[in-house]
C-alpha cells in the first residue's frame, strides 16, 4: 500500500546550488533541511515543501525545457505568487484549465517546469 508522497526529485547543472538556493529559498520560501550525512557529497540540498520534502540533485547532460515533467506546489492564494513571479520577471506559461483548480506555470532558472495550483471553492470564487 503507498501512503503518500515523501518526496520528489528535481537536477539542476553541477555547480549552481548557490543559484538554486537563491530561487527555491529565497523566492519560493522553501526551507532547506540538512541532508544525511552519507549524501552530502554528491552535490545539491533538500528542502522541505509542507510534510513533503523537495530533493535538488546536480546533473550535466539533460535538457530540461524538452519535457513537460514537473513539480506542482499546492498554494493558497495563486495571485500573491503570479505578482511575486511576475516581479522577478519569470515569465508564466500557458496551462489547460482543470475544474476546480487556478493554477499557472513557469520554469525555474534551470529550466524546470514548476506549476502553482490553487483549489478554488465554485460557489465563492
Amino acid at each position: 500500500m503507498i501512503l503518500g508522497l515523501h518526496h520528489v526529485q528535481i537536477t539542476i547543472p553541477k555547480g549552481t546550488e548557490e543559484m538554486a538556493r537563491a530561487f527555491y529559498c529565497d523566492v519560493l520560501g522553501l526551507v532547506e533541511k540538512e541532508k544525511p550525512e552519507s549524501l552530502q557529497g554528491r552535490g545539491g540540498f533538500w528542502l522541505s515543501a509542507g510534510h513533503q520534502e523537495v530533493h535538488v540533485g546536480t546533473e550535466d547532460g539533460v535538457e530540461r525545457l524538452d519535457t513537460k515533467a514537473h513539480i506542482a506546489y499546492l498554494v493558497e492564494d495563486i495571485e500573491y505568487w503570479k505578482t511575486c513571479l511576475k516581479k522577478k520577471k519569470i515569465d508564466m506559461l500557458d496551462s489547460i484549465p482543470i475544474p476546480g483548480y487556478k493554477r499557472f506555470e513557469f520554469r525555474d532558472p534551470f529550466g524546470n517546469r514548476v506549476e502553482m495550483i490553487q483549489m478554488i471553492n465554485s460557489s465563492t470564487d
